[in-house]
């Protein structure tokens, strides 16, 4: 019989299926910027998903009572930033409150920079900042969910691999890892 890996002794138990997010998060958080009719706005969003590789696509799922659902939806477009670990009190923050209330760019002491294919800003802070189009609606009145081409992508040469946020639920981050080089396994075409 097969020794278990570690982490196996423990048998699995059952879960909740409503917070399988704390394991299947797809990703870093990130930051999205919009821009509709004068005012800007910033959410923290963890719910994103790459769709294609070219054209660009990624997926983002947006709460239909957040400001910037709206303002997003009008202008069709917005700004994906990538904060790295150092940002995370701001990350929160910016969660927890309205853009309705206040501007988040000053009250987070955040700089809004002017991207050149979007109305939308990007955040100077952040380590990346990807400039998005929607390109496809059709599933946001029921799912909440669009789909943006990624138009322009801005990204800080160093670090290569940033130590990223990523949410597990219930106001917990795991930062990014360790990075693992396993590139020499790999199918030369399969190094995209």
């Amino acid at each position: 019989m097969a020794k278990p890996h570690a982490g196996q002794e423990t048998a699995r138990k059952d879960f909740p299926v409503a917070q399988v997010r704390r394991y299947l998060e797809p990703g870093p958080i990130v930051l999205v910027s919009s821009s509709w009719q004068g005012r800007h706005n910033i959410m923290t969003l963890g719910w994103h998903t790459v769709l294609e590789f070219a054209p660009s696509l990624v997926g983002c799922m947006i709460w239909n009572g957040n400001q910037s659902f709206e303002m997003i939806r009008q202008s069709r477009e917005c700004v994906i930033n990538l904060p790295t670990a150092s940002m995370v009190d701001q990350v929160v923050g910016i969660g927890n409150i309205s853009g309705a209330a206040v501007d988040k760019f000053t009250h987070f002491g955040l700089t809004a920079r002017p991207a050149s294919r979007v109305a939308a800003p990007l955040i100077d802070e952040c380590h990346a900042g990807f400039e998005c189009v929607l390109h496809d609606d059709a599933l946001v009145e029921r799912y909440n969910f669009f789909i943006f081409e990624v138009v322009k992508a801005h990204v800080r040469p160093v670090p290569a691999h940033p130590e990223t946020l990523h949410y597990t639920g219930r106001g917990v981050f795991m930062l990014a890892g360790r990075v693992i080089d396993k590139s020499a396994l790999f199918r030369p075409d399969m190094l995209v």
